[in-house]
């Protein structure tokens, strides 16, 4: 689908959830399309919404991870016929989609992206915070049984102790194998897996300045993020004490907050 081409891939981003926010490009690739595939375990679309997109552009197969990360059969098709894969939000900021990319254009298979608006973008500019001030964004995961990593609660901490806000993206996959059953992580979870964190690293050896930063934690202010880009969208500012007590969306997110400037507490105050 590349340079006129009739064959090959086109990654869309299709956006947050709502047709209205897609860009017409990734409508009118999708449209052109011979195959339809909706890419359904890194986030999710609302399901009206996604029979709406249908309607629109024609039919539309759901896949989930191991299509994407062993592609031998798509390669195969696209070879003779243009597929599109429709990401939510924008394609490439997930590092399967930019191994997909890779893998395809080294097997002689053109591939065209059209960018799509992405959570990375919503969040600061919902909330009112600077973009400036955001380190390294994260992801928290369920707990498997009685293990579970530290590494997301690490970044938090470590970002806050620069000053810097964390993006912390919510997990949707309590198996983590990315091939369906789906249960997008609400409030309750997300603080249940902070504190089970917080609780393996305090027995951990940490660096001892991320295990004192960790005994302010659950007083540290955080905003709730769910269905940003919808018109369901909702924002909560509270503290990680709190987290477990409010009632999410669809999709959520939150934003682990460092210090802030005058203008940004007056911007955060705005949600709680």
């Amino acid at each position: 689908m590349e340079n006129g081409s009739t064959t090959g891939f086109a990654l869309i981003g299709i956006g947050p959830g709502k047709v209205e926010s897609m860009t017409l490009e990734a409508v009118e690739l999708a449209k052109k399309a011979d195959i339809r595939l909706y890419e359904a375990y890194t986030a999710l679309w609302p399901k009206e919404e996604l029979s709406k997109l249908e309607g629109l552009i024609g039919p539309i197969e759901r896949i989930m991870r191991p299509a994407l990360e062993r592609p031998e059969i798509l390669f195969e098709q696209a070879k003779s016929q243009s597929i599109a894969i429709l990401v939510v939000g924008d394609p490439m900021q997930a590092t399967t989609h930019i191994d997909f990319q890779l893998r395809a254009q080294q097997a002689g298979i053109p591939v065209q992206v059209a960018h799509g608006i992405s959570i990375t973008t919503l969040v600061p500019g919902s909330t009112g915070l600077s973009d400036y001030k955001f380190g390294r964004s994260t992801t928290l995961t369920y707990p498997y049984g009685d293990w579970i990593v530290t590494s997301p609660l690490e970044v938090m901490l470590k970002n806050q102790m620069q000053g810097l806000h964390t993006l912390v993206l919510f997990d949707l996959d309590p198996t983590g194998a990315g091939t369906g059953d789906q249960r997008p992580m609400q409030p309750k979870d997300a603080f249940v897996s902070i504190e089970k964190m917080a609780q393996k690293l305090s027995k951990s050896d940490v660096d001892g300045a991320i295990k004192k930063q960790a005994s302010s934690l659950y007083e540290s202010m955080c905003v709730l993020c769910s269905d940003l880009g919808t018109d369901d969208a909702s924002m909560k500012t509270t503290t990680i004490n709190n987290l477990g007590t409010l009632t999410g969306g669809r999709l959520n997110c939150m934003v682990f907050l460092a210090n802030m400037s005058e203008m940004e507490l007056e911007a955060v105050n705005r949600w709680k």
